[in-house]
């Protein structure tokens, strides 16, 4: 018992230094040393001991301090009410238990309150003081009862009204200062080209501007002032902070979205409704903050040491989290291409459970420095694939082992090879790994491909390990074991009857789906389109040197070797022959003349959706006429090719008068070129 109250404190004692050293980083320097989805980890870590050993609370706990000491060159002021912080909510089970905890201090006909919800703004949180309608003082939070007076930076700030349109004796509103997205972009743009750090952040940039000792460079600095509450000279006939904000609003401040609502189910859905318009707001948010609307309840409610028991943070899934890197697994790939796969211990990230995390190629993982065992951190945010942005090397167990790249196939045991100048590593054993054997599978029917509906991936791994298929080839020949097939469990004689119809209505294709199908090193959809166009069939690609598939558009020379050597290998040969026997077919496709490229020098841009061709054909098609496919509308585009649906890129170009080119005109002009 012993050991486990001494271990359980020196824990404590662990989390509270490593809390005290991010709270100085971040409220004194200006300079946070982790995100704040990390910092939350750490804290709740912490509260979780203190909540499970109470008696072994330590006194120096930073669970019951608001930010840190204030910064010594600046004019130190008493907050005559304390600038405190806010607890967080994570999940929905927490929403819940807080709005019950609020409904056990609320008598019975007080219970299930109106709630207001704001956006909870990623700035630093200021005090601001009026005087007879004029705006005279204006202190950082500080440690929440001391601040710094930085009235001078303030007083810069564009949308901060200097000058009341009432007059008030005294008035105190607090509120957020942030720097907005496109005037953070400015600031680092102008960073980077004089040579100088860009900041990390726009919370840390707008912290960092109201802290420079000179006010011209607060003033040059894109501050914004938003507000959300008033301490002291709100007028008696206002009765809910929604109505505070409002009024708030009148007197020219700036303030953010709201929302009334009464249960968890509506505030749910509201919280959500965020997420999902976050990336579209001109400035950052980290959450939403959920207050009692009535002013009276929460007085009646009252505060915590360091929060009231009326409001909250409702903080949106972590974006970067900590957890532990199991191990280390290599998978081999289609192509052979040996990927490191980093097995972790499941954690949520961005609202997704994540346990698996692409570590990329050796040289990655000795970047990082990267070991099984690691306490690692994982971002993903939005749709993007989750990946380590950091290794807790203090965290690391004393038994924890250098990666090195494997010498032979996980998979099959052939010899692992890295060309020189080369980041990836290759399997050796071809088509005789079946690690690449099933991949090539996989890729061969899919909807890009050969899009072989009904046979998935599943299923195709089934009839490999039976021996039913072992090349693309052996596809074609399934209707050979209808039998065996409607006999395998959970099939039946429909599906069979399905999936044979899906393969044999596969063979009428095109020859860009079916270059890509073979799955070429390098070749992916669009370079698939441009090889048809240049060549114009299959026998003249395949017989083409490397010097002439370097004309093609997007084929550079380790493309042009790949392909090369694809067409080169004895098996691959046979494996295309038997498809063709089975009676894959496609139509030629019109070439453009050799020499011919009437688009050269054009800059075209696609948008909307095309019923006639995919996007990446249609960028193919003008690669092929010379012309180059940009992403966005500029004075410099050529023309806009416009299909159904067509959104803010058709406004840029109608606004700087780029000619805009239908799907029916598109398809005449290509025709113009091929006749």
């Amino acid at each position: 018992m012993i050991m486990n109250t001494a271990a359980i404190t020196a824990q404590m004692r662990k989390l509270i230094e490593q809390l005290k050293q991010h709270n100085h980083a971040y409220y004194v320097l200006d300079n946070p040393l982790l995100e704040d989805s990390e910092y939350d980890q750490l804290r709740q870590e912490l509260v979780a001991l203190e909540t499970a050993y109470p008696e072994l609370v330590q006194s120096d706990s930073p669970t019951n301090q608001v930010g840190d000491k204030p910064l010594p060159f600046f004019t130190q002021v008493t907050h005559q009410i304390p600038m405190l912080s806010l607890g967080n909510l994570f999940t929905f089970d927490d929403l819940q238990n807080f709005m019950r905890r609020v409904n056990d201090r609320l008598a019975d006909h007080q219970q299930n309150p109106e709630y207001e919800v704001e956006l909870k703004l990623d700035g630093l949180a200021v005090s601001l003081l009026y005087q007879n309608g004029q705006f005279t003082q204006a202190v950082t939070r500080g440690d929440g009862q001391t601040g710094e007076d930085i009235t001078q930076n303030v007083r810069t700030i564009r949308n901060l009204p200097l000058q009341l349109p009432i007059d008030i004796p005294r008035l105190e509103v607090r509120g957020e200062v942030l720097m907005p997205k496109a005037g953070f972009a400015r600031l680092n743009r102008d960073a980077q080209s004089k040579g100088e750090k860009p900041f990390a952040n726009p919370r840390n940039a707008a912290a960092g501007s109201l802290r420079q000792l000179d006010p011209n460079i607060a003033k040059s600095r894109p501050l914004a002032f938003y507000a959300y509450s008033v301490n002291q000279g709100l007028p008696a006939e206002i009765t809910t902070q929604s109505d505070v904000l409002f009024w708030l609003k009148g007197l020219g401040f700036s303030i953010s979205d709201i929302k009334i609502v009464q249960t968890a189910e509506q505030l749910q859905a509201y919280y959500q409704s965020v997420i999902e318009k976050r990336s579209r707001l001109p400035f950052e948010i980290d959450g939403t903050v959920i207050k009692v609307n009535s002013l009276a309840l929460q007085e009646q409610l009252g505060f915590l040491s360091r929060e009231p028991r009326w409001a909250t943070a409702y903080k949106f899934p972590a974006e970067t989290v900590m957890t532990r890197l199991n191990a280390i697994e290599w998978q081999v790939g289609r192509t052979g291409q040996l990927t490191p796969v980093g097995k972790l211990e499941p954690v949520n990230v961005g609202g997704v459970t994540v346990s698996n995390v692409t570590l990329h190629n050796i040289g990655e993982i000795q970047r990082l420095d990267i070991r099984a065992g690691d306490m690692v951190s994982v971002h993903r945010a939005g749709d993007v694939i989750p990946k380590v942005t950091r290794v807790w090397t203090d965290e690391r167990p004393a038994n924890a082992q250098l990666v090195s790249l494997p010498t032979h196939c996980p998979v099959c045991d052939s010899p692992v090879i890295m060309p020189e100048g080369e980041a990836l590593a290759r399997c050796t054993g071809g088509l005789f790994c079946p690690a690449q054997q099933q991949e090539a599978l996989i890729h061969f029917v899919s909807r890009k491909a050969m899009d072989i509906d009904g046979l998935g991936e599943r299923w195709l791994i089934n009839f490999f390990e039976q021996g039913m298929v072992k090349n693309v080839a052996d596809i074609y020949a399934l209707s050979n074991h209808r039998d065996a097939l409607i006999n395998l469990e959970k099939l039946g004689e429909k599906s069979v009857e399905n999936m044979l119809a899906a393969i044999e209505k596969s063979k009428d294709t095109t020859l860009p789906r079916f270059i890509f199908a073979l799955g070429i090193g390098g070749v992916g959809e669009s370079t698939a389109m441009n090889l048809a166009m240049q060549f114009g069939d299959l026998q003249p690609l395949m017989a083409a040197s490397i010097e002439a598939l370097q004309k093609t558009p997007d084929v550079g020379e380790k493309t042009a070797d790949s392909i090369f050597e694809f067409f080169r290998a004895e098996h691959n040969i046979e494996v295309i022959s038997r498809l063709l026997q089975a009676g894959i077919h496609w139509q030629p496709v019109s070439q453009v003349p050799e020499g011919n490229q009437p688009l050269k020098g054009q800059s075209w841009v696609i948008t909307g959706t095309l019923e006639s061709m995919g996007r990446d054909e249609a960028k193919a098609k003008l690669q092929a006429l010379g012309a180059k496919v940009s992403g966005s509308v500029s004075a410099k585009t050529t023309a806009l090719l416009a299909g159904e649906k067509a959104g803010s890129k058709l406004a840029n170009a109608e606004k700087l008068g780029v000619k805009v080119v239908t799907e029916a005109q598109f398809t005449d002009l290509l025709n113009s070129y091929h006749a």
